[in-house]
């Protein structure tokens, strides 16, 4: 078995990732206690980083300024993608940064567009992965799920890994 590049594991979670357009977002609030929540995640070449818009001034924002450590879960049930990431989210407030990621289906959370004076963007840099990949077909799940029964192995539905990512080479938070 061939040991995978940063490269070669990021180009699979951007595969993984692609379509799926919300993530739950979770963050670490003041007390230690966890805080998820649904996130729209922007659609965009993966390389390491994902990107999200929000309002300046939220909790959200809040609780990243406390602790910057978050975790993203990412679903398809429908195609038996599961895929989970965690890392380290800053705030960006650069308006050419939105101006880039822009999409107008935001206006329905960000009405004056990017004129919206708390629009910002959280960008998190993916550190560490997990996902769970089953083959598409049902018929070689229901195989596999036969076999194990059989032979009284545990089921492996399919593809699951836990992967390092680094992530881009400018790591500007501490």
């Amino acid at each position: 078995m061939t040991k995978k590049t940063e490269q070669d594991v990021v180009a699979h979670l951007g595969k993984l990732i692609h379509g799926i357009k919300v993530a739950m977002m979770t963050t670490v609030e003041e007390d230690g206690s966890l805080r998820s929540r649904p996130m729209w995640t922007q659609e965009r070449d993966f390389d390491g980083e994902l990107w999200f818009f929000t309002r300046e001034h939220s909790a959200k924002v809040d609780e990243v300024e406390h602790d910057h450590h978050v975790s993203l879960s990412y679903a398809e049930p429908s195609k038996d993608r599961f895929v989970s990431v965690s890392g380290r989210c800053r705030l960006v407030t650069d308006k050419a940064k939105a101006r880039e990621l822009w999409n107008p289906a935001l206006k329905a959370w960000f009405p004056d567009g990017l004129d919206d004076p708390e629009l910002s963007l959280l960008c998190i840099t993916v550190e560490k992965a997990e996902y769970w990949d089953t083959p598409n077909s049902r018929m070689v799940q229901l195989i596999g799920f036969v076999k194990a029964s059989l032979t009284g192995s545990p089921y492996q539905p399919g593809g699951h890994e836990k992967v390092n990512v680094t992530g881009p080479s400018d790591s500007s938070m501490h």
